[in-house]
């Protein structure tokens, strides 16, 4: 049985795979690599806590996915992956991975469509890598068994493709972190070990669910930095989800916004973040410190979120906005496309722009 004590093991050193560069704007026909449409999530006894959700990531883009806690970010992206909690299902709507002929319908896969699907074509990273990981085995033993069972490799040749992975992602001395466990890494190794192991396969997707919230600032920079260098050298496409507005103006070329279960503003993150046209997401950047090193106060925005599945006819900002209206509280509020990649979800907006499109992103 080979080692990693062997010398040739010892000193591997991390290879470049790279496929292709990342332009620095998004194309707009750009190969998809992953579309939700209209979809909704229900959680137990049958409250919609996810409710139209509908966007698209480019190859290699990355899209920022941000919002109050309780949102609905995170129960999206177990639905995308396929990770519903027992009480929750996937209502209406369509998730589909790739485009084309290698597409394929995750909201009708099954157990063994998923096995194949999971950690290859798509990967994920969340906020706290210890709960991931197996105390009891070295955290090499956990990559190359991602390697020998997705990729089919012998124990030798998936025991040096993990240092060269441990390498990749910067973790010094890649060989004898091979023989290290869980408890002997800190937060921001074990969370680059959580990212060895989900590219392993150099997946299409990946998710980050609060993957730096729990990182110190440099710590979470030099993540940040990691993640965008992948995506160059693997064309991998990024789903960050995270409550700072500040990553995302750092990290993602667009931004979905989402309030109460619904995705309320998206569009080009420098464009959003500087012109921000709902509501919420002025709210949000209001509170935000986002260049500003001088605030000296913690200002919020007042009021409470809507509980998952709460029932409301209208806007679900209404009860929090300081502009409602009664129409804000009619009815259903579409989507509608202001131009330029931006959509927002506002009745004040739908007056002076163009039709409502929420139909034909369901399509």
């Amino acid at each position: 049985m080979s080692s990693l004590s062997d010398p040739d093991l010892q000193h591997a050193h991390p290879q470049d795979h790279r496929s292709g560069a990342v332009a620095g704007h998004v194309e707009e026909h750009r190969e998809r690599t992953l579309r939700v449409s209209g979809l909704q999530v229900s959680v137990a006894d049958h409250l919609v806590a996810v409710q139209d959700v509908s966007f698209e990531i480019g190859r290699g883009e990355s899209v920022g996915l941000v919002g109050e806690s309780g949102s609905g970010k995170t129960l999206t992206c177990r639905a995308v992956l396929g990770l519903l909690p027992d009480s929750g299902h996937v209502d209406e709507g369509r998730i589909t991975l790739g485009e084309g002929a290698g597409s394929v319908d995750l909201t009708a896969a099954g157990r063994a469509t998923w096995d194949e699907i999971r950690g290859a074509r798509v990967g994920a990273v969340f906020q706290d890598p210890a709960s991931y990981l197996n105390p009891s085995l070295t955290v090499g033993h956990q990559l190359a068994e991602q390697l020998r069972v997705k990729r089919g490799l012998s124990r030798r040749a998936a025991n040096l493709r993990a240092v060269e992975l441990f390498g990749e992602v910067g973790l010094h001395d890649p060989g004898s972190v091979f023989h290290q466990f869980p408890h002997q890494l800190s937060g921001g190794m074990l969370q680059r070990v959580l990212i060895a192991i989900a590219i392993s396969c150099e997946p299409d997707l990946l998710i980050a669910d609060e993957a730096t919230t729990a990182l110190d600032v440099v710590i979470q920079a030099e993540i940040l930095t990691l993640l965008r260098r992948l995506r160059e050298t693997h064309r991998l496409s990024l789903l960050l989800v995270t409550h700072d507005l500040a990553v995302v103006a750092e990290t993602c070329e667009r931004i979905l916004v989402m309030y109460g279960g619904q995705i309320v503003e998206s569009g080009p993150t420098e464009e959003v973040l500087g012109d921000p046209r709902h509501p919420y997401t002025q709210a949000l950047m209001s509170v935000a410190s986002i260049g500003s090193w001088e605030r000296r106060t913690l200002d919020v925005i007042p009021g409470q979120p809507p509980a998952a599945g709460e029932q409301m006819p209208g806007c679900r900002f209404a009860p929090r906005c300081p502009s409602v209206t009664d129409r804000c509280l009619a009815g259903p509020v579409p989507v509608t496309d202001l131009g330029e990649g931006r959509l927002a979800r506002c009745v004040r907006l739908a007056d002076g722009a163009t039709t409502p499109i929420s139909e034909e992103l369901s399509a």
